[in-house]
C-alpha cells in the first residue's frame, strides 16, 4: 500500500467478541494495515485479549469521542478508518476504501451498513440508514466512517461530547467535501435495538437526532439516552 490505514477500535466490555474482530483484520495487518485498540475502562480483561493482535492498546477517558481521538493521535497512518468492536468488514473492504479515495477526489466517507439479527426490522433499518446517508451525506459510526488525517485534522477530531459525536464529524466533514459512499456492507450488531425492542429503539433514535438538530445539547441528549436504557 502506497497510503497506510489506520484502524481505531473504540472498546468497553467486548471480551466476547473482541478477539474474533482482531483475527480477522491479521492479514490486512501483514500488508501494512495499523491496528490500534482504545480501552474505555473495561472490567471483562478486553484488553488482555487484544494482546498480540494490535499494533497499540491504550486506555483512554471513556467515551467514543475521547477514545477514537486518542487512538488519532498515536496513529502513523494517512487514512484514519473507525470501527466499532461489533462491526465486520467485508473481503477486499481495504483496497476498496484506498481505490475509491484515490479515484473520487474526496476526503473521507463510509460503507453501507447490513444489521445482523432475528427481528425483520433491522433489514428496514439499514436500508434507511444508508439511504439517507446518501442523501443528507451524514454518517454515523455503524458505517465505519474513514478519512484523510489532514481532513481529520483540520475540522477538530471527534467533538468532546458524549453523543453525535460521529454526526457532527460528519457535518463538519462535509463542508471540505461529500462522503465517499461505498455500496460494500460492513455488518454490525443488532443487539442494541433487540435488548431494548426494535421499535423502541427506532423511535429513541429519530427522536435523539430530532432534538439535535433543534439545538439541545448533547449532554442532555446523552441522559436522556441512559434513562431510556
Amino acid at each position: 500500500m502506497t497510503q497506510r490505514i489506520a484502524v481505531i477500535i473504540p472498546t468497553l466490555n467486548e471480551a466476547e467478541g473482541i478477539r474474533s474482530l482482531l483475527e480477522s483484520l491479521q492479514s490486512w495487518r501483514w500488508q501494512g494495515l495499523e491496528v490500534i485498540v482504545v480501552d474505555g475502562g473495561s472490567g471483562d480483561g478486553t484488553p488482555d485479549l487484544s494482546a498480540g493482535l494490535a499494533d497499540h492498546i491504550l486506555v483512554a477517558p471513556l467515551g467514543r469521542a475521547n477514545q477514537m481521538n486518542a487512538g488519532a493521535r498515536i496513529a502513523k497512518a494517512d487514512i484514519l478508518w473507525f470501527l466499532h468492536a461489533d462491526t465486520r468488514l467485508p473481503t477486499g473492504s481495504m483496497f476498496e476504501l484506498l481505490c475509491g479515495l484515490r479515484g473520487a477526489g474526496k476526503v473521507w466517507g463510509r460503507f453501507d451498513v447490513e444489521i445482523t439479527g432475528r427481528h425483520w426490522m433491522l433489514n428496514v433499518v439499514a436500508f434507511c440508514m444508508n439511504l439517507r446517508s446518501r442523501w443528507t451525506g451524514i454518517a454515523t459510526g455503524d458505517q465505519a466512517i474513514f478519512v484523510y488525517r489532514e481532513a481529520f485534522s483540520s475540522v477538530g477530531c471527534f467533538p468532546a461530547q458524549p453523543l453525535m459525536e460521529d454526526i457532527e464529524l460528519s457535518t463538519r466533514l462535509h463542508q471540505l467535501s461529500r462522503p465517499l459512499c461505498l455500496r460494500s456492507r460492513v455488518t454490525t450488531s443488532g443487539r442494541r435495538w433487540e435488548r431494548h425492542g426494535v421499535w423502541r429503539t427506532i423511535g429513541l433514535m429519530w427522536w435523539l437526532r430530532w432534538q439535535y438538530w433543534r439545538g439541545v445539547s448533547a449532554e442532555t441528549l446523552a441522559k436522556h439516552y441512559r434513562e431510556a436504557e
